[in-house]
């Protein structure tokens, strides 16, 4: 039986071809792979091991807890934290850096992680996934890594990529030389490459927003949307559907593979709340970014590219509007116009 190439394969061949990267790199990438299969094989048993519902706790955004963000947070902080291949770590469910223990060794990699997007879907049995990203270790910075060390644009990630668990796992990765999709065999362990060279339409009929949302979304959102409610009869003279799956990564997911536009606009309920947009920056945002980019598509919080964002702080939120090149430039000329 042919097997076909292992995840862990072809970023060896990339890494053959990338300037100042190390075995180092493949070790990590292969370490978040595998932290990836313990989460994969967590949550497709769900309750016939217990481990749905809530954990009667709150991550540093106030958000309900369920079980598997926790399980999911520690399952990809111990297969990463004793290599000596990372500085520290980062987590959508930790408030502050994570310090590695002192008896492992200190690499010259960061990682931030989303453990589980989507987790509140994981009771009624809806896709979820990981979602992380790959920074370099700040040359000049010393001692411990602060949470400064962290605080890079997009455009600095080494590395960026998701873990889908649907009705299969998939693994969407991207090093900056397009992106790459691997499907988890389960027969053996491993994922393999399944979709290489993924390209994003350009244009498509599919638009994924949360409409309960409407009654606050700025005037350039709404007219977007209105003109695809439309249809044939309205100005864009086709017809859209409307898709939302409550979970970044599964919207994001279906963008890649058949085009079309995700957004998670600012709106006048967030500003309420003194928040820039919904969704976190740095793993979420940047690293759906970067993959979105390289496979020819476009990220913008709908006046500025979100790969330049400057982050504040670790848990910074931001608007993201992000898919096939030419719906998300229509989108950036109605902000324009409206500004």
């Amino acid at each position: 039986m042919s097997i076909g190439t292992t995840i862990t394969e072809f970023i060896i061949e990339e890494q053959r071809q990338m300037k100042g990267v190390s075995g180092e790199f493949t070790a990590l990438v292969n370490d978040v792979v595998i932290a990836c299969k313990a989460i994969s094989s967590a949550v497709r048993y769900g309750s016939l091991v217990g481990v749905l519902g809530t954990a009667d706790t709150d991550n540093i955004q106030g958000e309900t807890q369920k079980k598997l963000d926790v399980i999911s947070n520690n399952l990809f902080i111990k297969r990463n934290e004793w290599a000596g291949h990372v500085a520290a770590l980062a987590s959508e469910e930790m408030s502050d850096v994570y310090h590695l223990p002192p008896q492992y060794p200190r690499g010259k990699y960061l990682l931030v992680f989303d453990p589980l997007d989507g987790s509140s879907n994981t009771d009624v049995n809806g896709a979820v996934g990981t979602i992380f990203s790959i920074l370099r270790r700040p040359k000049d910075s010393e001692g411990e890594p602060t949470e400064d060390d962290f605080l890079q644009s997009g455009d600095h990630q080494v590395c960026a990529g998701y873990a889908l668990y649907g009705p299969s796992s998939m693994m969407v990765l991207t090093t900056g030389h397009g992106v790459n999709g691997f499907t988890l065999d389960q027969r053996i362990g491993e994922y393999i490459l399944t979709n290489p060279n993924m390209k994003i339409p350009e244009e498509a009929k599919d638009f994924s927003i949360n409409a309960a949302y409407m009654r606050f979304w700025d005037p350039p959102v709404r007219r977007y949307v209105d003109e695809c409610l439309a249809g044939k009869e309205g100005p864009r003279r086709k017809d859209f559907n409307m898709r939302w799956a409550g979970a970044m990564i599964a919207d994001v997911h279906r963008v890649l593979c058949q085009g079309g536009v995700f957004l998670y606009p600012n709106d006048r309920k967030l500003r309420a709340k003194n928040q820039e947009g919904k969704l976190r920056l740095m793993y979420e945002a940047s690293p759906m970014s970067f993959i979105i980019e390289q496979a020819g598509g476009l990220a913008s919080t709908g006046t500025q590219r979100i790969m330049e964002l400057q982050p504040t702080g670790l848990h910074q939120r931001c608007p993201v509007i992000l898919g096939s090149r030419n719906e998300v430039e229509r989108i950036i000329s109605y902000h324009l116009e409206a500004q």
